[in-house]
């Protein structure tokens, strides 16, 4: 794969707090909590849209609606950023990995060079909104490792690239909470694991 765009360090993006955990683990209700006192939010909606043809993701999407303050607005759209950019109000974008699959539904998933190469440029722009957000964003995410993803090449490529957002998004973000079993735990002041391998020594 082509490197892509370099995933430079930004300014800390002040307004920003990741929620990340396994899937059904309530991280998405743990986001609506932080900003259910906000008033007028602005939810991103980044997976596919509800279609007659397949009414139990029509549910879920139903449900997500219906227990959200009335005051809140949707958006459906893979264009965070453009999202982020125009907000003059909290923003609430769920998920990374519903977005990152919308991305390369995109791009196509028989050609990941060029997948990893939108997924990437995209998630730098978003990087770079978020920095210049001056309202709050609640960004959810599913950690990698803890859902099903399938042992093929596109697996793989998911959870490398979804695992590279989340790391880079969390660079920033003036937060981090990982949300399990529907516990809380602020993860902000944790150390980072090294994205360089350290330098071999000799044994003594």
């Amino acid at each position: 794969m082509t490197a892509g765009p370099a995933w430079r360090a930004a300014r800390r993006a002040a307004t920003t707090t990741l929620v990340t955990g396994p899937v059904r683990s309530g991280k998405s209700r743990h986001a609506e909590d932080l900003l259910w006192q906000s008033g007028s939010v602005t939810y991103v909606a980044t997976g596919r849209r509800a279609t007659p043809d397949d009414p139990e993701w029509s549910r879920r999407v139903a449900d997500h609606r219906v227990r959200r303050p009335g005051s809140w607005s949707t958006v459906e759209t893979a264009d965070v950023a453009a999202v982020v950019d125009a907000a003059t109000g909290p923003v609430l974008v769920d998920c990374l990995g519903t977005w990152l699959t919308a991305l390369v539904d995109e791009a196509g998933w028989d050609d990941l060079v060029v997948a990893a190469d939108l997924v990437r440029a995209a998630g730098e722009r978003l990087v770079e909104a978020l920095c210049a957000a001056t309202v709050s964003v609640v960004v959810v995410t599913n950690e990698v490792g803890w859902s099903l993803v399938p042992t093929t090449a596109s697996g793989r490529f998911f959870q490398d690239e979804l695992g590279r957002l989340n790391a880079r998004v969390a660079s920033v973000a003036a937060q981090v909470n990982l949300v399990v079993a529907g516990r809380v735990l602020d993860l902000s002041s944790a150390p980072v694991v090294p994205t360089q391998p350290r330098p071999r020594t000799l044994d003594a």
